[in-house]
């Protein structure tokens, strides 16, 4: 396994690959890599001749005061399981590589598609999203990206960005790998103690009242929700940021519940922030 720093390594490498008539696959992560990330890789080792893992905290997409100082970061263990899983590069840049002290390019979404949901308290988030994917996609050059269906937000903004700048790249998106309990992977689920790690299940506890009252033909989205929030509000170690359905493609508040919706949410656990969801007429 290759592991590289620096955007003109990954780009010779690539070249490489593409004139040898490789198709390339791209999986973004943050680093601290759990079953749902080498979930991604599978899938684009099952769809691409070659794979790039690129692990990089990006510090655009987080706000003032949130994690990125104490987001947690083990860059061997990541190497080790990248390696097991049969990735074929790590993209590892510094910061300072991808943004220089003089950066002033953002791409953003000039809708309310970034301001729904996680937009609504992570104002700028989806902005230093949309750069970092743009720079990693023009440095990696992939035929196909692959995206976690956890952050389902994420996943619609860069789906429309690749649409509206024509880039020539295809997003596969990927279910929702949990542990045994339910609860969504990641890696944020790190920082719960005991106490909290048995609350966080009122998430998918949440979700699955939700689908299944979908399921059994509730269309009213505000009951819906607020069944959902009833749910999450019998944890007392439980803050809701938000429960909302909203369509699977611009992210716009719905009334009706029909398939296609997407049901999320953030919920705090203690001073963590964990996110589900589930879209409406689709399996777990």
């Amino acid at each position: 396994m290759i592991v590289a720093e620096s955007a003109a390594e990954v780009r010779a490498q690539i070249r490489a690959w593409k004139q040898a008539g490789l198709s390339v696959g791209l999986v973004p992560t943050m680093g601290y890599l759990h079953e749902g990330h080498a979930s991604l890789v599978e899938k684009s080792r099952s769809l691409c001749d070659r794979t790039v893992v690129s692990v990089f905290v990006n510090p655009t997409q987080f706000g003032p005061g949130e994690d990125l100082e104490s987001y947690p970061r083990d860059f061997a263990h990541d190497c080790a399981l990248l390696e097991e899983r049969g990735c074929d590069m790590v993209f590892h840049p510094d910061a300072s590589a991808l943004y220089p002290p003089d950066f002033a390019t953002y791409v953003e979404i000039c809708s309310d598609m970034p301001k729904q949901l996680c937009g609504k308290t992570r104002p700028t988030h989806f902005r230093g999203v949309c750069t970092v994917v743009t720079k990693l996609f023009n440095i990696v050059t992939p035929d196909m990206a692959f995206f976690g269906q956890k952050d389902a937000q994420q996943l619609a903004i860069i789906r429309r960005m690749v649409r509206d700048l024509s880039m020539n790249v295809e997003i596969v998106a990927c279910p929702i790998v949990r542990e045994a309990d339910g609860l969504a992977r990641s890696s944020r689920n790190s920082y719960l103690n005991a106490q909290e790690r048995a609350a966080a299940t009122v998430l998918s506890r949440s979700v699955a009242v939700g689908r299944d009252m979908a399921a059994r033909g509730e269309r009213d989205a505000r009951a819906l929700v607020a069944a959902m929030k009833t749910v999450i509000e019998t944890e007392p170690l439980a803050r809701i940021d938000y429960v909302d359905a909203v369509d699977g493609v611009t992210m716009q508040p719905v009334d009706v519940v029909r398939d296609g919706v997407l049901v999320a949410m953030a919920v705090h656990i203690g001073k963590t922030r964990l996110i589900d969801n589930f879209i409406v007429g689709e399996g777990v």
